[in-house]
């Protein structure tokens, strides 16, 4: 359940913290007070959209805490855990912050969040029927979506129309294969062909650097021999004194010296290392000569291989390198024309995907038809108790040509009186017949649902007297189950809560206009109540209905 709501800076609010209990909780005060601003900020806190017109006109920002706490699903825990979102002690804090540029922040737990995964928490946690429902139910779309969400059915939905995507996804593949099969042909052969010529080349990945390398080498063989043959004569096979021979002599010669004077000793052993790595540079020279050799064939086939290389590169316009990849991309689009070239076995695919959607869809229908029957009934003996006697609900299923949603329509039938059959809602219905009648659907299909804490914004409008008592029991009675908080102008409603807050509006002593609530005792209920009932005159007489509205 929604422990606490702490709200700071939010349209006319400074600061204000709520503490929320279990039951049935009503929030009430004068129209324009901001009893729908909590319920506002509430719904930012629970991922839905926001700007930076939120702010209060001053502040940096808007900032909206909601802490829950209790026994939570195991659909929520998991999700958390799979998130990676802390949850501990049975407590879940979400927070929402916008700036006054409209930059938005996320938080569950702490830790940042995204838009999307607050909302993905928040319809797990709460489930806010608005005070213009009744106007949704005008919407073919909106009725479906009611009476799957009251059967649970809201998975199985997601799988027909998942279903029905793949689906007609291959009929539309199917289509194009043979609306276009003369192109699909042309182009496979061109396919097939450049794989062919890339298949006989079979250029590895790395191939031309190598080459290219070796050819260089071979190319260049006789002046890399001589060279190397030029530098080992003059280290050590000139005629006339070579470098080494005449740096041992030197280093021998110094040798003696040093016994003479031992100040001759840095040179020495600065020259010493020199001769050694003169020694093994000539080693390394001879080694080298021992391995090159002119091979004017395969210098001859090298190049053919270059040149065959660097051919294709230019016919695929592709470097010399990119070859390998390009002959796996050709290869991989041929395989693809290839299997959707083969227009039975795509006949044969779509038919599977076709049987597959419908074992779904009739699966679904046969669940909405039971869940249809149930959900009437519950309706239409709510109508009995709010002043509709007589009066009854059905939920016709329609038979439609297979779609995203299902085999059928669902349409939402009403007939306000006994005797009378039943038509479309939005033609029979009359402005508090369909307030009240949404109102009955709201608190039925909010019964089936597992969302611990369920929120009805002025959805008693247009509605009074005994009816709004029976609203007030039946919210009441729903709040045994779940916590229910409600923004309601009727008395009968607010004297059924557990929990009572008033909201009020002010004026600083700056001039600017602040939203207050407070959460009252008995005594102040009374008043409350009896402002509700009586207007501005509050008497003897109201107030003595206001306590018998809370004594009952």
């Amino acid at each position: 359940m929604l422990r606490t709501l702490v709200i700071r800076d939010f349209v006319i609010v400074d600061a204000i913290e709520l503490d929320l209990a279990a039951g049935f909780t009503v929030f009430t005060g004068e129209t324009g007070a901001g009893k729908s601003i909590l319920i506002d900020a509430l719904t930012l806190a629970l991922g839905g959209r926001g700007d930076a017109s939120v702010v209060r006109e001053g502040a940096a920002r808007a900032d909206i805490a909601a802490e829950f706490a209790g026994q939570f699903s195991s659909a929520l825990l998991q999700w958390l855990d799979t998130h990676e979102f802390p949850s501990e002690n049975g407590q879940l804090l979400l927070r929402r912050v916008i700036d006054n540029s409209g930059r938005s922040k996320a938080f569950i737990n702490g830790v940042t969040a995204t838009i999307t995964q607050l909302r993905d928490v928040g319809e797990m946690l709460v489930d806010i029927h608005g005070q213009h429902a009744h106007q949704s139910l005008m919407k073919a779309d909106a009725q479906r979506m009611l009476l799957d969400a009251h059967a649970g059915l809201q998975e199985d939905a997601k799988a027909v129309a998942s279903a029905y995507k793949s689906w007609r996804a291959l009929a539309r593949q199917r289509e194009a294969f043979e609306r276009d099969a003369r192109n699909v042909l042309l182009e496979r052969e061109r396919l097939e062909w450049q794989v062919g010529e890339l298949e006989k080349l079979a250029v590895r990945a790395g191939e031309w650097a190598e080459i290219s390398n070796e050819h260089s080498r071979l190319s260049h063989a006789a002046s890399l021999i001589e060279g190397a043959r030029q530098a080992i004569e003059v280290l050590s096979e000139s005629e006339s004194s070579p470098i080494l021979s005449q740096l041992t002599s030197l280093v021998l010669k110094l040798n003696k010296l040093i016994d003479i004077d031992d100040k001759l000793r840095p040179v020495l052993e600065a020259l010493e290392p020199a001769r050694i790595q003169l020694q093994e540079a000539v080693y390394a020279l001879n080694d080298y000569l021992g391995r090159i050799e002119l091979d004017p064939e395969r210098l001859r086939t090298v190049e053919a291989r270059l040149e065959a290389i660097h051919s294709a590169s230019r016919r695929f316009h592709v470097a010399p390198d990119d070859l390998p990849s390009e002959f796996e991309s050709l290869s991989e689009r041929l395989a693809q024309l290839a299997d959707a070239s083969d227009l039975d076995a795509l006949r044969a695919q779509e038919e599977k995907r076709a049987q597959a959607y419908q074992s779904l869809a009739q699966a679904l229908s046969k669940a909405r038809a039971k869940a249809a029957k149930s959900l009437s009934s519950a309706v239409t003996a709510a109508m009995q108790d709010l002043s509709m006697s007589g009066g009854r609900f059905d939920i016709a299923l329609h038979p439609a040509d297979p779609a995203a949603h299902g085999l059928e329509q669902v349409e939402f039938l009403v007939a306000g009186h006994a005797g009378t059959t039943p038509r479309p809602l939005a033609k029979v219905a009359s402005g508090g017949e369909l307030a009240r009648i949404a109102l009955a659907i709201s608190v039925i299909a909010s019964s089936a649902t597992s969302t611990p804490t369920l929120i009805f914004d002025e959805v008693d409008s247009g509605i009074g007297g005994g009816v709004a008592e029976v609203v007030g029991r039946l919210l009441r009675r729903l709040g045994q189950d779940r916590q229910v908080l409600c923004v309601t102008h009727l008395p009968q409603v607010a004297s059924q809560a557990a929990q009572h807050f008033q909201v009020s509006k002010g004026t600083m002593a700056n001039g600017r206009t602040v939203s207050h609530i407070l959460a009252l005792p008995l005594a102040e209920r009374v008043e409350e109540i009896a402002r509700m009932l009586g207007g501005l005159e509050i008497t003897a007489t109201t107030r003595k209905h206001a306590r018998e509205l809370l004594a009952s």
